[in-house]
């Protein structure tokens, strides 16, 4: 596990828990609004954390954490994983793992291994308009296979929107809102500006949307989801 930071203490990333957030690094998405740029693209020397230190750590909070978050970058491009989250199960933590969907195979062994018990899935568009901007050999199937694996796995789970222009419109929103039908939650995230992986993609051009425009989103995607909030 390429494993680039911890957060020791969270009280939101794992809904009705207090966690621990493991940032992984590298990801196989180029997101330019993304808001964790040094773990997208990590120097080819960076190690990162020991995995077994992280994994004393966890042993020593025990009696103070409830669960633990894995996140990125991608966690699924991690060839470990699998073994690492066994690890953190074995200390009688659950793991809520944050995912692109790009690698449903991982995700299907995860699930079938019973090494997750909550999932929460980025839906950056309409898997169609991934390419080029976010990720240019992402395959569609990919990310619609995830989302059905997810929606039949009987996990708790989430999906997430950054509400960016123009990957995200009304058209696209309602889309995308079809393929997640019956989702628990679906949380459609402001985009933030500042801090980013391509600063460039925000020069001169309107990508936010106004508070107004979000709660039009939502209205879109309420019907057919469990629970839309917005972030």
């Amino acid at each position: 596990m390429r494993i680039g930071g911890i957060q020791k203490t969270s009280l939101i990333d794992y809904p009705s828990k207090i966690s621990c957030v493991i940032f992984t690094l590298g990801c196989n998405f180029d997101c330019p609004y993304c808001h964790n740029p040094e773990l997208v693209k990590p120097s080819l020397k960076e190690k990162g954390l020991d995995p077994q230190e992280v994994l004393a750590f966890l042993k020593k909070r025990r009696p103070i954490l409830g669960g633990v978050v894995i996140t990125g970058g991608e966690p699924t491009l991690q060839s470990d994983l699998s073994f690492f989250c066994r690890e953190v199960k074995n200390l009688g933590y659950p793991i809520k793992l944050d995912t692109n969907g790009s690698r449903p195979n991982v995700v299907r062994q995860l699930i079938d291994e019973s090494l997750i018990d909550y999932i929460a899935m980025d839906v950056k568009t309409v898997p169609e308009r991934y390419a080029p901007v976010i990720a240019p050999r992402c395959e569609p199937r990919d990310i619609r296979s995830s989302v059905q694996m997810i929606l039949k796995s009987g996990l708790p789970h989430e999906f997430r929107t950054t509400c960016v222009k123009p990957m995200v419109d009304e058209d696209a929103m309602g889309i995308m809102s079809r393929i997640i039908d019956g989702a628990d939650l679906l949380a459609l995230q402001k985009v933030q500006t500042q801090n980013v992986l391509h600063p460039e993609f925000f020069n001169g051009k309107d990508r936010c949307y106004s508070d107004p425009d979000l709660k039009r989103l939502q209205s879109i995607a309420a019907p057919h989801v469990k629970s839309c909030i917005i972030r």
